[in-house]
């Protein structure tokens, strides 16, 4: 008589979305708070200060609408996705967090 491991039950594509999504907006909010971090320790001859106020403003601002997103995901009793036009300008901070990061790397700079 021979065993086979049981078969997986397959995932509804609702739970791979919902599954997906948790773990995009998981790295968004990591790259956010890195991107924050980063500015505290970002000299002025890497990003002048107002460039730096600028980028801060919007992170902390796509903070705010992460946490909404999260929110709503967590209350909502079905599967839910966002729309481009709300992960676009997100991806874009991902973005600059990581030029950023390059940029204090090219100046020597210590990272956290």
């Amino acid at each position: 008589m021979g065993f086979s491991s049981p078969t997986p039950e397959p995932q509804s594509p609702g739970v791979l979305l919902d599954q997906l999504l948790g773990s995009l907006l998981d790295d968004f909010s990591s790259w956010f708070e890195r991107g924050l971090l980063l500015l505290d320790h970002c000299p002025e001859a890497v990003m002048p200060k107002d460039q730096q106020l600028i980028l801060r403003d919007h992170l902390v601002q796509a903070r705010k609408e992460l946490c909404a997103a999260t929110s709503l995901r967590q209350a909502a009793p079905i599967p839910m996705a966002l729309e481009m036009e709300t992960l676009a300008p997100w991806h874009q901070l991902v973005l600059s967090v990581w030029n950023l990061s390059a940029a204090l790397r090219r100046h020597g700079v210590t990272l956290p």
